[in-house]
């Protein structure tokens, strides 16, 4: 039980990220400690050579000015007067004869045979880390005159600071444990509560949690915002899908009921050939109806995915017009319908013929159906800037503004348009074709006036 807690926190987020800040915490305040130890023992080290030097070139002056005599008196003048105190100080004579010797300690503590040529040279001692630094000047009689200090009081300095610096060093692991937990746990907050809302979503299905933002700026906040925006956004296209599941449950269920219906009226007693063929071929009618919702449904699917296969190439914009009209003109002719075409020559849009032809039958479709008998529709095309825009304008119904945010969507229908007959993806495929060529769509209508459809497309010149 306890292995397992234990790799459960050696592998937690906050445990690292609390770990890592201790860490770095810890190598940084050790490199500072390092450097100051390091500062200090080597200001100590010059501070003593400096002593040493100036020391002998005093004892030098005197002894050349007045002997052995005259640097016996400024060595007691020093000692008496508490300068230079600990100095070792020795002369030796030709042949190495010891002629003269200062000493603070015992002469058997250091080993002075290694100090017999000129420069410096170091002593050491039966004590551990301890040595004598001597500088050495040999005159031009031949006498050797050494000055030098033990590095005793300087280990001792350096040895307080050590003790000073590992209680020191223990603090700041303590701070910086407790400090790396403290701020973890404040910076990962933002995470735990995102895991929350995750772990409520997926626990109750329901889109409507939200992370709190605090509003700080930072990267965790920009995440919450963004996880909130998703949760959004998702909960919308939930309601949506409901909403076209619905709508695609009752528009199915019209086209199955006759579909059964036929049959079972065409089963339920006999009747001659042309009753069966009759029947077949509204069955036919039936099922290829619902073989276009289908298939509808999967072109505004790749469209807005962005997979459809557009054929892109050069396309007068007034060919594709007159083609979708043709269609159509018999069509509002039997409805009592007039339409009226205002298409320059050479606007020209880089897309897809078919597709666009799509889109312009779709919007004369949705104009004659809602027209009354003695309206009147008119197709415009016009250069505004970079765009090619085409307007679809008819004397209709219009549309009430309650469902004039809702008419691009999947499968809605408006309480008016009930009683036409259509699968209510038209405007749909339409926005969705214009979006995958990088257009736009736009619509204004009057209840009672008509509506005017207007697409943006990119110009090809």
């Amino acid at each position: 039980m306890s292995s397992r807690w234990i790799d459960r926190l050696r592998h937690a987020l906050g445990f690292r990220l609390a770990l890592w800040y201790a860490v770095i915490f810890v190598v940084s305040s050790l490199a500072v400690t390092g450097l100051t130890y390091f500062l200090l023992a080597s200001s100590l080290q010059q501070r003593d050579r400096e002593i040493i030097e100036n020391s002998l070139t005093e004892y030098v002056r005197s002894y050349r000015e007045g002997g052995l005599a005259a640097l016996s008196r400024t060595i007691a003048n020093d000692q008496a007067a508490g300068r230079r105190e600990g100095l070792f100080v020795r002369v030796l004579g030709q042949h190495e004869q010891l002629t003269f010797l200062s000493m603070p300690g015992p002469p058997s503590e250091f080993d002075l045979g290694r100090l017999q040529t000129p420069g410096w040279g170091i002593a050491p001692s039966r004590r551990q880390n301890i040595v004598l630094e001597v500088a050495s000047v040999q005159l031009a009689d031949g006498t050797l005159i050494q000055v030098g200090k033990s590095t005793e009081s300087r280990e001792v300095l350096l040895q307080r600071f050590r003790d000073v610096a590992g209680l020191v060093t223990l603090t700041v692991v303590l701070i910086a444990l407790v400090g790396g937990t403290v701020l973890t746990r404040s910076a990962l907050r933002p995470v735990d509560h995102l895991i929350e809302a995750v772990r409520g979503v997926t626990r109750t299905g329901r889109m409507d949690a939200r992370v709190p933002v605090r509003q700080t700026g930072d990267a965790v906040d920009e995440l919450s915002g963004l996880f909130n925006l998703m949760l959004a956004r998702i909960e919308a296209l939930v309601e949506g899908m409901r909403g076209a599941l619905d709508n695609v449950a009752h528009d199915l269920r019209t086209p199955m009921a006759r579909l059964r219906g036929i049959a079972e009226t065409a089963l339920g007693e006999t009747r001659t050939p042309d009753d069966y063929r009759e029947a077949l071929a509204d069955c036919l009618e039936e099922s290829d109806r619902i073989v276009t919702m289908l298939e509808v449904l999967m072109d505004i699917s790749e469209a807005e995915t962005g997979t459809m296969r557009l054929e892109r190439r050069p396309t007068e914009i007034a060919a594709v017009v007159r083609d979708a009209v043709e269609l159509y003109r018999d069509v509002a002719e039997d409805r009592q319908l007039t339409i009226h075409e205002d298409l320059p020559p050479a606007l020209s849009v880089v897309g897809d013929p078919a597709r666009l032809r799509q889109v312009l039958t779709n919007l004369l479709d949705n104009a004659i159906k809602y027209t009354p008998p003695g309206g009147r529709i008119e197709v415009t095309a016009r250069q505004d800037g970079p765009d090619v825009v085409v307007s679809v304008a008819d004397s209709g119904t219009g549309v009430p503004p309650g469902d004039l945010p809702r008419i691009w969507e999947r499968l809605y229908r408006g309480d008016a348009s009930r009683s036409e007959r259509g699968l209510g993806l038209g405007l749909s495929l339409v926005r969705a074709v214009v979006h995958a060529h990088g257009g736009k769509v736009a619509v204004e209508s009057t209840p009672g006036e008509g509506s005017v459809f207007t697409i943006h497309l990119p110009s090809g010149n």
